[in-house]
């Protein structure tokens, strides 16, 4: 038959996007098509399917149907297959594989299909010529596809000799990645082609190793995805007419270079990961692209709108991570909320378009969406959601989560849920209100210079008054301190009711936003009741990070306002760096170090409460785990693992710990010389720890200063807030001396 004749073909697909295949593959010359599920049937001349591999942005595979065979058992398969006239389509000297995909009652399991079906064709040969081809499951020269279908197989011969979503420039992808014919199909939704064409930007904030932005790029510049391929199965098929080939080779790479040298839209990506970008990076080098797309290694929350250019419109795309796949979902849920702020803060009156196997962390995003496209990745039922941004409302955000139960406080306390209404202040109340304002205005400038959101106002400064009082953001926390003994617990409850009085009229806030933490007055078993938890978090910024706190259900809410100052440390010395944070807690020098542009972090600590909140404050800041290890693990038995070295490590152990959780109990005190040890052990020759913690009266063993350059740093550490109380910490910086010999290190005792 010569290659002009018309055959009919059959090109398969993922799971919906069929019309979109049936219609490109119309636009390259092909008629008749037809519909099924995950294929489209089509016919047309040889030239038709040279152009469907090359030009076909949506297809897994282009298939030339050689028969269709009974297969109701195993041996009927046999039986149909040994009937073909394999001369016809392969030499004996040639090597084949078989891609088997379908089950029926006979036939359960694909590689026992690909066994039969090999076996027939091997048989035949045999047979017929007293000679058998070679299978090759690597590079074979002819790829043949078996596809059962209740009792009929249909064989056919792949053209392209492997699926067409291999473009051939991805070498390197992070975790997940996207198929390119799935991406390719996700911009064709989203109209990308007809947005380039008038001048709009492309821009992925979550790219990855860069396949919606090199589909996208190659979609701008008209350069079939197929031109990097290194050869197609037809290229040794009997059948195959080079000349032709050659001809529609030749006319795609030139369409190609003029592509290529063509003015093309604004195309960016980001990703908080530096390795997937320096992937991304590459696989944009192998296509020539790199005039027109760029990628940079940024997170999320820093995402801006591109400004050196007019931008008429554009495209924000992206495939976020979802289930299991980069964390746990609650997690996600501030991953896809801050997605949502930047789309609508930065991108107003754009459209976007979010690819998620979870609707529910689509609904996240806070958005409403215009239409719902559901479509398969892989095995995995997903959703792409349009948005037309202009005009669309950015949803409250409310509860985003629940936090974890954690075990009960050394000292309970009971939550009082509102303050008493304003009311005209007592002499007493008067007077803390005064004290307050007093402190307020003192700090105002330094609140505002160095833009300041969370920080203590006021710290027992009287002592009948035994409060801290912390702003966070637009709410107020208020811990009540133990009473000395001796105190009248009637005047001391007298004294809390004022305190609970001033603070609405000082800071104008409703008692709602007053989080109150009260020593309970109870005796017995009373004292120990804990009211039910609201699992409310709420989202402060400090510097370039923002942090979710909970100001209700535990002793503690979160965030360490104390050590703020360290945590500005972390991020200006963490660019470049390995950072380890040990005793994590929920991981604000986590996000620093990671904002500040830290190469990896890993954080180490025993509470699954703690390292779920961590999770949350990475997704909330944009961040994935594939740079930021996550560990649940005793940190001193976890130093005493065989592991990697790091830059810069902050050890921030508690004062006491006796955890279930742990072989023995840990004494700040008496134990901390050999955690530092171990810690330093980990620490690379020109590396820096910080090691801080809160016990009162605290004091650095001798053998510590012998071993290691350690500076005293507490007083730098402390900021205008906890001035007051300059033995809120102690903080020391630890180097190995002398460049950081590390085996001459000094061991001692313990």
């Amino acid at each position: 038959m010569s290659s002009a004749a018309t055959r009919d073909w059959f090109a398969t697909c993922p799971k919906g996007i069929e019309s979109l295949l049936a219609h490109e593959l119309e636009t390259l010359g092909a008629v008749g098509t037809r519909e099924t599920v995950a294929g489209v049937y089509f016919s047309g001349p040889l030239a038709v399917a040279y152009r469907a591999c090359l030009w076909s942005r949506l297809a897994n595979r282009v298939l030339l149907p050689i028969a269709s065979v009974d297969a109701d058992t195993a041996d009927a398969l046999y039986q149909g297959l040994g009937e073909i006239a394999w001369l016809d389509w392969l030499d004996v000297r040639q090597t084949f594989a078989i891609d088997f995909s379908g089950q029926n009652r006979a036939i359960r399991n694909t590689q026992f299909g690909a066994q039969r079906s090999k076996d027939a064709i091997v048989d035949w040969f045999q047979n017929s010529l007293g000679r058998r081809p070679s299978v090759a499951r690597r590079d074979p020269d002819l790829r043949f596809n078996v596809r059962l279908s209740r009792d009929r197989a249909m064989v056919a011969l792949d053209m392209a000799g492997g699926s067409l979503h291999r473009r051939g420039y991805r070498t390197g992808a992070g975790a997940a990645p996207l198929k390119e014919n799935l991406a390719a199909a996700l911009l064709l939704r989203a109209d990308w082609p007809g947005m380039a064409a008038r001048g709009g930007a492309l821009i992925d904030p979550m790219c990855g190793s860069g396949t919606l932005l090199l589909e996208g790029a190659m979609m701008a510049a008209d350069v079939a995805p197929g031109l990097e391929r290194g050869r197609y199965g037809f290229e040794a098929w009997r059948g195959h007419n080079p000349e032709q080939w050659r001809a529609i080779l030749g006319d795609a790479r030139g369409r190609a270079e003029r592509g290529r040298a063509r003015q093309l839209p604004e195309m960016r990506g980001y990703d908080a990961d530096h390795r997937v970008v320096r992937r991304a990076q590459e696989n944009i080098a192998r296509l020539g692209l790199e005039r027109s797309v760029r990628v940079t290694c940024k997170p999320l929350g820093e995402l801006r709108r591109p400004t050196h250019v007019a931008l008429p419109e554009g495209l924000l795309i992206c495939n976020p991570p979802y289930g299991e796949r980069l964390g746990e979902k609650e997690s996600l849920r501030y991953l896809y909320r801050e997605l949502g702020e930047v789309m609508k803060r930065e991108f107003g009156d754009w459209q976007a378009a979010i690819f998620t196997a979870d609707v529910e962390l689509g609904r996240a995003i806070g958005l409403r969406s215009h239409r719902q496209y559901k479509l398969y990745n892989g095995a995995i039922p997903s959703t792409l959601l349009l948005f037309e941004l202009r005009d669309n409302r950015l949803r409250d955000a409310g509860g985003a989560g629940e936090a974890s139960a954690r075990p009960e406080p050394s000292a309970p306390l009971r939550q009082v849920e509102n303050a008493p209404d304003p009311a005209p202040l007592s002499e007493g109340a008067q007077m803390f209100a005064n004290r307050l304002r007093k402190n307020r205005k003192r700090l105002a400038s330094w609140v505002r210079r160095e833009a300041i959101e969370c920080y203590r106002v006021y710290d027992a400064d009287m002592p009948e008054y035994a409060v801290a009082v912390d702003l966070y953001g637009e709410r107020v926390h208020v811990a009540e301190y133990q009473a000395p003994r001796g105190v009248d617990p009637e005047a001391a409850a007298r004294r809390m009711d004022e305190v609970l009085a001033a603070l609405p009229t000082v800071f104008e806030v409703a008692p709602g936003d007053i989080a109150c933490k009260l020593r309970q007055r109870q005796r017995g078993a009373q004292q120990y009741q804990r009211r039910e938890a609201r699992g409310e978090l709420i989202s402060v910024r400090e510097g370039a990070a923002r942090l979710l706190v909970n100001l209700h259900d535990y002793l503690d809410t979160g965030l360490f306002l104390d050590h703020r100052p360290l945590r500005r440390r972390i991020a200006a010395e963490s660019a470049g760096a390995d950072f380890l944070n040990l005793f994590c807690y929920t991981g604000a020098a986590t996000v620093h170090a990671a904002l500040g542009g830290a190469r990896s972090t890993t954080s180490v600590d025993l509470s699954n409460t703690y390292l779920g909140w961590l999770r949350k404050n990475l997704a909330h800041n944009g961040l994935g785990e594939s740079a930021h290890r996550v560990e649940r693990a005793d940190c001193l038995a976890w130093l005493g693992q065989t592991g990697p070295s790091y830059d810069l490590i902050m050890l921030d152990p508690p004062s006491f710990s006796n955890s279930r959780a742990m072989a023995d109990s840990f004494d700040v005190q008496r134990d901390h010389l050999a955690l530092v040890r171990a810690a330093m052990a980990r620490l690379r020759p020109e590396g820096q720890l910080y090691f801080s913690n809160n016990r009162r009266g605290f004091k650095l063993d001798p053998l510590l200063a012998e071993a290691f350059d350690c500076e005293d740093i507490t007083a730098a550490t402390l900021d205008p807030d906890f001035a007051r109380n300059p033995r809120v910490h102690v903080c020391y910086r630890l180097r190995h001396r002398d460049g950081g010999s590390r085996s001459a290190t000094p061991w001692g005792r313990g």
